[in-house]
């Protein structure tokens, strides 16, 4: 049965948000039952932010969690206080350009991606939570890349729409990346 009850963490203006609204919307897309639960702090930039996103083939009786099965964060703040919540067997994908610390933990499965240096690369640094969030579609298959793809293209502002391509390629980049 599928089933992932996951945390996007990371500071105001990296992503997390959207990239957990992103995988709800995929969720819904897929007919999954889905429900995202955003949490961040008075700052619009620079402060923290995450969100709690469960997809399920069941109906999901709690919208909150307290041991999520994977966590996707982006900074170091995040990993000190999601990381240990993660449950054992579960999955902490970890943007290594930005968290110079190690999990200790054996009992989960770590990713350290190097996600900020190559979205740079790519040329937009607010790319990071694409190739994360490509890197735990690939992990978990909860839901296919193709619709998250597709989903992208239906949610992306008209602001943004020249990264809708990048975009793409910083998901499929992070999904290899997993593999």
């Amino acid at each position: 049965m599928k089933h992932e009850e996951t945390i996007f963490s990371g500071f105001g203006g990296q992503g997390a948000l959207f990239a957990g609204q992103l995988l709800a919307y995929t969720g819904i897309a897929e007919n999954l039952y889905v429900t995202w639960i955003p949490s961040y702090g008075p700052e619009m930039r620079g402060g923290t932010a995450n969100c709690t996103v469960i997809v399920s083939e069941e109906e999901v009786g709690a919208p909150i969690i307290s041991k999520p099965t994977a966590a996707i964060v982006l900074n170091l703040p995040s990993l000190e206080k999601y990381g240990p919540l993660v449950k054992p067997g579960g999955l902490l994908i970890v943007n290594e350009s930005l968290v110079p610390a190690r999990c200790e933990r054996d009992d989960i499965r770590v990713i350290y991606i190097p996600a900020s240096d190559i979205a740079t690369e790519m040329g937009n640094p607010r790319m990071a939570n694409m190739l994360l969030l490509g890197a735990f579609v690939q992990a978990t298959g909860i839901v296919s890349l193709e619709t998250v793809m597709s989903e992208l293209e239906k949610h992306l502002s008209e602001r943004q729409r020249k990264w809708l391509e990048p975009n793409k390629e910083a998901l499929q980049k992070g999904a290899e990346l997993a593999r």
